[in-house]
């Protein structure tokens, strides 16, 4: 019964841990924006991403990949098609679906600001060599592929 107590409460440590890093480098992403002249929000920053990763998207691509509320991007969106950062096109085979892809200065924010996240990712790392990253990476897989596995039970 003690070794299932200690791997309960390793595991709620492990957690915490999680948490606590990703509340320290998400307060130095938005550190960065906020110190940026760009006046983006952590979500419109995001969606950029999304877009610079998959040009020609829609709305509803976004949507199933972040979990948001659909009118909550819809808002999103108009934003930063109104600030001339993401183009809007019409599907070729379906004029009704909206293709949508970063502008030209879409495309310079978004990698101004995708810096500051790789150097704090790289402050972050600091100190571990490459086996250290590779088995941190499979160990936060097995997590993932853990939880995601009872999510389907």
């Amino acid at each position: 019964m003690t070794k299932q107590v200690n791997k309960v409460n390793q595991s709620e440590q492990v957690f915490d841990a999680i948490h606590s890093i990703m509340h320290l480098f998400r307060a130095r992403q938005l550190r960065g924006l906020r110190d940026n002249p760009h006046e983006l929000t952590h979500m419109e920053y995001k969606a950029l991403g999304f877009f610079f990763r998959r040009p020609g998207a829609t709305q509803g691509d976004l949507v199933a990949h972040s979990g948001r509320d659909k009118a909550q991007l819809a808002r999103l969106l108009k934003g930063l098609r109104d600030k001339q950062l993401l183009e809007a096109t019409a599907d070729e085979a379906d004029r009704r679906i909206t293709r949508l892809s970063l502008s030209a200065e879409g495309q310079r924010i978004f990698h101004s600001l995708h810096q500051l996240g790789v150097q704090a990712s790289s402050a972050a790392v600091t100190g571990m060599n490459a086996d250290q990253l590779t088995q941190l990476q499979e160990l936060l897989q097995q997590i993932r592929n853990n939880l995601e596995a009872d999510d389907k039970m």
